[in-house]
């Protein structure tokens, strides 16, 4: 007998969000370390906010929605509360119920404005770190650093004299010599002029992020403008931080491709008591790092770790949004990129997490 087609709808449901979503999908451990990360957060939450007037969005539902933008490569905000509206998944990760109403999006970046003001975004991959040391993911002690460029939300024709002495409106400027001394991108003053390799010259900036060697998770993360020194002032920056909070009797390393091999840099890691695994650069040149330390045995080990860290990049590009970026100013840009180098960590700790409960991980695997 054939089914009537009626499609007349309930008054009401009975069924939420949560027994809706598969016991088993991907989002579910996720959604469990967030909970107990903002668990941690939530005094500090509380400081941001003031004890009268007319609440806001709640940070923990801001910054789940803003890890299910970069986790599901949704390109805007806009496009999110879109499927905020009917994503049934989407809801229940965020913490709505099906009655909630969607934020406007205009009030969405308001609202995440505010966190980024307030350094929420950097908290929370603080915690999401913290949560990961607990575990022995972490060994604290064995580093990989490098840089990747990141395209500006800007153009050539953006891109004009500082003094405003432009002939024309910057549509046309073939045979004109330009420099990041003399013109800067009006759309986007943080942007710079930047041509790396093979590459063409474009507006962007310069993402830096330090992994842990265990596992390759994302240690410290950050956005520099973009020049030639800039990976290796980002990179000492970095391990100063990764220094101070190893214990007193780790010998800290530090692994990286062939263009940290300079003098100045690894003179700065040598009075850091940090042991330079950098790849030795002997074209037409003698390599800073020393031969002893190159011929060690964990030198080879390093040297074999520091290719995970592009996994990163590679995951942050392909899966978020970090190719080109949909924001301007350099304070922006940090965050997102921080944000994403956020949610790699939460999806490779979700891994970790399943290999270590079915006995294929090792805690003190180095």
């Amino acid at each position: 007998m054939r089914g009537d087609n009626e499609q007349q709808a309930g008054m009401y449901s009975y069924i939420s969000p949560e027994q809706r979503v598969p016991a088993d999908h991907p989002l579910r451990p996720i959604r469990k370390m967030t909970d107990e990360i903002f668990k941690q957060l939530s005094p500090r939450f509380d400081a941001l906010y003031a004890r009268l007037g007319r609440p806001s969005i709640a940070p923990e539902k801001l910054l789940r929605a803003l890890l299910l933008q970069v986790l599901y490569s949704v390109r805007s905000e806009r496009l999110l509360m879109e499927q905020l509206q009917y994503n049934l998944l989407f809801r229940w990760f965020v913490g709505l119920t099906m009655d909630d109403s969607v934020w406007v999006p205009t009030v969405f970046t308001k609202n995440r404005e505010r966190l980024i003001e307030h350094d929420a975004v950097v908290a929370l991959f603080n915690e999401v770190l913290a949560e990961a040391d607990s575990k022995g993911w972490l060994s604290g002690e064995h580093f990989s650093v490098d840089g990747t460029l990141i395209q500006a939300w800007a153009g050539h024709k953006s891109f004009v004299r500082k003094d405003g002495d432009d002939d024309g409106d910057g549509t046309d400027f073939r045979g004109q010599k330009r420099s990041n001394e003399t013109h800067e991108s009006t759309t986007d003053p943080d942007a710079r002029l930047y041509r790396k390799g093979n590459t063409a010259s474009e507006l962007r900036y310069m993402g830096h992020t330090l992994s842990d060697n265990r596992h390759g998770l994302i240690a410290n993360a950050r956005v520099t403008h973009a020049d030639g020194h800039a990976e290796r002032e980002a990179a000492k920056a970095m391990i100063v931080d990764a220094v101070q909070a190893a214990p007193e009797d780790a010998r800290v390393t530090l692994g990286a491709d062939k263009g940290y091999d300079a003098a100045e840099f690894v003179e700065a890691l040598q009075e850091m008591k940090v042991v330079p695994h950098i790849a030795q650069n002997n074209s037409g040149r003698r390599s800073a790092v020393p031969d002893d330390v190159a011929k060690s045995e964990g030198y080879a080990i390093s040297q074999q770790k520091r290719k995970r860290i592009e996994q990163g990049f590679g995951w942050g590009k392909f899966v978020g949004p970090i190719r080109q970026v949909m924001v301007r100013g350099l304070e922006r840009v940090d965050q997102i990129f921080v944000l994403t180098m956020t949610g790699y960590n939460l999806v490779r700790m979700r891994t970790l997490g399943l290999l270590a409960a079915s006995g294929q991980l090792r805690p003190q695997e180095t």
